[in-house]
């Protein structure tokens, strides 16, 4: 591991009733520690998962558009408001690695085709031809088989594109990457896939403050089993006309 600890700075300007304070998990942080090479962000929508990772970028250095701190380009609504409140504890602190934001990822493959433009080489790390020019999924793939070598990787929901048999290879590389000691990864997800990564620690974002929580515990896991055990109950109650 490299990102030790996440905590928050002493700071008398936070003011509760703006965002992102006003979501619970973020108005009540005060510190992470990350105990494992791979630790995943679960919540609900808008339970502030997201948000924490965009700030680690942001501190981390990496573009908050998506991408690593060499890729400069800008995207509305892309600065972190929580980045700044933020301190880390490195050992040994590092430059490399990678910001994966999913909805932004259209905007990150165009900007790669215009560094293409300026020097003719952009392509050569990411599998050799524009992120544009396959699927979503296998561009998707293209930037983790090409792009992703060392240091810190932070994914945000990476299973928006990937069918569920591309998690699987996406779980392939973050255990090569990680298992060798260059790689560290902290993933923001709805996966039940991704999420049962062996000896990866999930931080729930559910409550009131961010809680560990076993795979078999998550709603995530226990919804989807329950649904694929039985379907037609979840019918009788979603279609009361069934």
């Amino acid at each position: 591991m490299f990102l030790r600890t996440i905590s928050l700075k002493d700071s008398k300007e936070i003011d509760e009733n703006t965002y992102p304070f006003t979501i619970p998990v973020i108005r009540n942080f005060s510190e992470v520690e990350l105990r494992s090479n791979v630790t995943f962000f679960v919540g609900e929508n808008g339970s502030g998962k997201s948000t924490l990772l965009e700030a680690i970028a942001d501190q981390a250095g990496f573009n908050t558009a998506g991408g690593s701190r060499n890729n400069l380009y800008e995207v509305e609504k892309s600065s972190s408001v929580f980045g700044e409140y933020l301190q880390f504890s490195w050992m040994p602190k590092v430059n490399e690695g990678f910001f994966l934001r999913s909805e932004t990822f259209y905007n990150f493959a165009s900007h790669i085709d215009e560094l293409q433009k300026i020097d003719g080489r952009a392509y050569d790390a990411y599998g050799g031809k524009s992120l544009h020019e396959s699927s979503h999924g296998e561009s998707f793939l293209a930037l983790f088989n090409n792009r992703f070598s060392k240091g810190l990787y932070l994914l945000d929901e990476p299973e928006a594109a990937l069918s569920p048999l591309r998690q699987l290879s996406l779980l392939k590389i973050i255990h090569d990457m990680e298992s060798s000691g260059k790689a560290q990864f902290i993933i923001a997800t709805h996966s039940p896939i991704l999420m049962a990564y062996p000896n990866s620690r999930i931080l729930d974002f559910d409550g009131d403050k961010i809680a560990e929580v076993e795979y078999e515990d998550t709603d995530h896991y226990n919804i989807t089993k329950d649904f694929l055990n039985s379907p037609e109950r979840y019918f009788r109650e979603l279609f009361r006309d069934i």
